[in-house]
């Protein structure tokens, strides 16, 4: 072939993540090689105590400026398919689809409210409290991180703005959809995972109506879905000609039906081939794994040929990330976050700084190193917290415990605020939150779920001691990192090349 036949001869894929504080685009090849990546940050506003809100043009205009950087050496021609992911966040856009202000005061480019907003706990509570049957399909617990809480928020408070306003409210990953093929098709991931969507049933008009959110019901629900397709379902006719132009590609591309972003890292693990590996899981079901995705948050779901209710856990939803199966979704809203939480704020958190800038290394490979000096025995590091606890849930808790108005708690604590004392806190943090996934595995286990090995990917999944104490508590579960960038596999389904990726 001629150099430029060998160009059009070579397939790629974009896959788009856009997590709590960064957009990150990654150029696959068919055989599953990511060629080139990309990452640029998005703001976060938070006004007030629990209320966390972004900007949608923001987070697209990151989503344009990646893509564009992991394609500006390649003929876009070649690139056969894009898909997005992005946390569950919910978007507030008028009839003429402009940003809407999910705020009092009145700032239009602020119209997400984010994911880890909390401002809907009391609005949560309520709604846990009229025992809907769809409060089933959640753990029997309504959660402030999902959008019916959200909304009926909205409309108390913001009635004559946003509630009046709004003509369009998207999850996230169903806005980018929308934002690159002008289609309104939502996928079935958030609509199952946070919108209490029935893929069999669809809307349940009586929960709706329950909860005082009955105007929603309006024109077939014109206003929060009326059409659902899986994941990965080509949408539309692909991009648009705008959308095109925004990202640098071409008019047409393939487009598939987004996923969240701890799904799309979920699909990952679960689709792992560990064929030699020697793993537990190796010729067991796909139903023996937990895949845990670890970031700001942390989320941990397993899969079921039949549908399993574990109290305190969200679900089971019916192929909301892998089709025919039911998922169950445990979590921790605060891991990542938490940690950087306890590490910044302490008094001696200049001094590692320095230290670790001494040392050209980041600040929590220099704890690890520290922590490894502390103890004799590397073997027993962890006794070096034996008298110093932590109980982890300073954004509530989301699983098993489902109780958003937790906190968390230090025991243990002395006057002394030196660097050992820093690295003794952050190991502390790190045994709590794995110690959180140890129950959240036991409850599931309890409700029917055989798990045998644990898989990892996110943030959190880079740092060895995060990945070690994870093992050390869980007993017999086996852990793998792998990449979460599995939303370019979205963009392959879409383009129906699926059959030519590998995992």
């Amino acid at each position: 072939y001629s150099t430029g036949q060998q160009k059009l001869c070579i397939r790629y894929y974009v896959g788009v993540d856009v997590g709590t504080a960064s957009v990150r685009a990654a150029l696959v090849t068919r055989d599953g090689h990511v060629t080139h990546t990309a990452e640029e940050p998005v703001n976060i506003w938070e006004p007030c105590a629990d209320h966390y809100e972004q900007s949608s043009e923001d987070i697209w205009s990151k989503c344009c400026r990646t893509v564009k950087r992991v394609t500006q050496d390649i003929d876009v021609e070649s690139v056969r398919g894009i898909g997005f992911d992005a946390t569950c966040s919910l978007v507030a856009l008028d009839r003429h689809f402009q940003p809407v202000a999910v705020n009092h005061t009145g700032v239009r480019e602020r119209n997400v409210l984010m994911w880890m907003d909390h401002r809907a706990a009391e609005q949560a509570s309520r709604i846990t409290a009229t025992k809907h049957r769809v409060l089933q399909g959640v753990g029997g617990v309504m959660s402030p991180e999902m959008q019916p809480p959200k909304l009926l928020w909205l409309k108390e408070n913001l009635r004559e703005t946003c509630w009046k306003e709004a003509a369009h409210f998207f999850d996230l990953p169903d806005f980018l959809s929308w934002k690159a093929t002008g289609s309104l098709c939502r996928s079935l991931c958030t609509l199952v995972c946070k919108w209490t969507y029935s893929p069999s049933d669809g809307w349940d008009d009586s929960f709706w109506s329950a909860i005082g959110l009955e105007d929603l019901m309006e024109n077939s629900y014109s206003k929060i879905g009326q059409q659902a397709c899986c994941p990965g379902a080509p949408v539309g006719r692909g991009l648009t000609a705008a959308a095109a132009a925004d990202l640098g590609l071409i008019q047409g591309t393939a487009v598939g039906a987004s996923l969240i972003d701890a799904h799309a890292g979920g699909l990952g693990l679960m689709g792992a081939d560990v064929t030699g590996h020697h793993l537990p899981c190796e010729h067991r079901p796909v139903s023996s794994r937990m895949a845990l995705i670890c970031g700001t948050s942390s989320c941990h779901m397993a899969v079921s040929t039949q549908p399993l209710f574990v109290p305190g856990v969200w679900g089971p939803y019916l192929s909301a990330m892998l089709p025919g199966l039911w998922l169950n979704e445990g979590g921790q809203s605060a891991t990542g976050r938490l940690v950087e939480h306890v590490v910044r704020g302490h008094a001696a958190y200049r001094q590692l700084e320095e230290q670790a800038e001494r040392r050209c290394v980041s600040v929590y490979s220099y704890l690890n190193a520290h922590l490894e000096g502390m103890s004799a025995d590397a073997a027993q590091l962890e006794q070096l917290t034996a008298r110093l606890h932590v109980w982890p849930d300073f954004h509530g808790n989301r699983s098993p415990l489902a109780d958003q108005t937790a906190r968390g708690a230090v025991v243990g604590l002395t006057l002394s605020q030196t660097l050992d004392d820093l690295a003794l806190l952050y190991l502390a943090t790190i045994q709590a939150i794995a110690l959180g996934t140890r129950h959240i595995i036991d409850a599931m286990r309890a409700a029917g779920h055989d798990i045998t090995t644990l898989f990892l990917c996110g943030g959190l999944s880079k740092n060895a001691l995060f990945v070690q104490t994870h093992a050390n508590t869980t007993g017999d579960c086996t852990h793998v990192c792998i990449t979460d960038l599995e939303c370019a596999r979205i963009g392959a389904c879409a383009s129906s090349d699926c059959s030519s990726i590998q995992v």
